[in-house]
């Protein structure tokens, strides 16, 4: 992506419908400085109601994307709204920093409302650790769909998988609005990046790399500014602690 006269920096510039990549207000991904966080006690815990349906494990050449149909395998509800589960994807290194800290892997699961054409994401962050087990999961059929030799996008019928296997956290996450991180950019996008960090392998982080056009590259989109956004964290107390 970088270098290629295509990257981030570009985007805008590429295609009109892509403007907002380079004159929104609302951009993302951004640093989750303490300093600017608000505690918020009653945001409460997501609700969510996930369960196992049918995925296609899908090489899109900037990323891999684990893509259900939308509703078949459930769904979050933020304000009373429902957004049901679309796809999730990985960016390596993590795009979202904590006190400019980033991290070996990020996974966004996207979730849509049709009727009133909203988004909602949930952020994972991992750092390198034990290997995780939704990965595990997934790694041969990675594999099978590494799109190093800048082949045709690949892709695999994976059957049933549950995204309950994800493990997103509780009641500790931050929340602000935002942006798509990938183009067209759009607006209007409420983030959850959960504060629990997660752990992978440093062979799963390599794997999610390598598998697509980019190979070493990042595929992660420099943070965007605040532009004054409020940032909300929900939890009983918000301690600076290290990670």
């Amino acid at each position: 992506m970088r270098g290629s006269g295509r990257g981030p920096d570009k985007w805008g510039e590429i295609h009109e419908e892509w403007g907002a990549c380079s004159n929104g207000t609302l951009q993302s991904p951004i640093d989750l400085l303490h300093e600017r966080v608000e505690v918020v006690h009653n945001l409460g815990k997501i609700k969510k109601r996930y369960k196992a349906a049918n995925a296609t494990l899908k090489n899109r050449g900037h990323d891999i994307t684990l893509q259900w149909g939308i509703g078949t395998a459930g769904f979050i509800r933020i304000n009373r709204t429902e957004y049901a589960l679309d796809q999730c994807h990985w960016h390596s290194p993590s795009e979202h920093t904590i006190n400019g800290k980033r991290f070996a892997l990020e996974l966004h699961m996207v979730h849509r409302n049709l009727e009133q054409n909203k988004t909602a994401v949930i952020g994972v962050l991992y750092k390198i650790g034990g290997p995780n087990s939704f990965h595990t999961e997934l790694e041969k059929d990675i594999q099978n769909i590494s799109d190093t030799d800048m082949e045709t996008h690949k892709e695999i019928h994976k059957g049933m998988v549950d995204p309950r296997h994800i493990k997103t956290a509780g009641g500790k996450y931050y929340r602000y609005l935002g942006s798509l991180t990938t183009p067209p950019c759009t607006e209007g996008v409420i983030w959850t990046i959960n504060r629990r960090m997660r752990t992978v392998s440093e062979k799963q982080m390599m794997l999610l790399r390598t598998a697509v056009h980019d190979n070493f590259e990042e595929n992660a989109r420099p943070l965007q500014p605040l532009n004054r956004r409020d940032i909300f964290f929900s939890g009983p107390k918000h301690r600076q602690t290290h990670v």
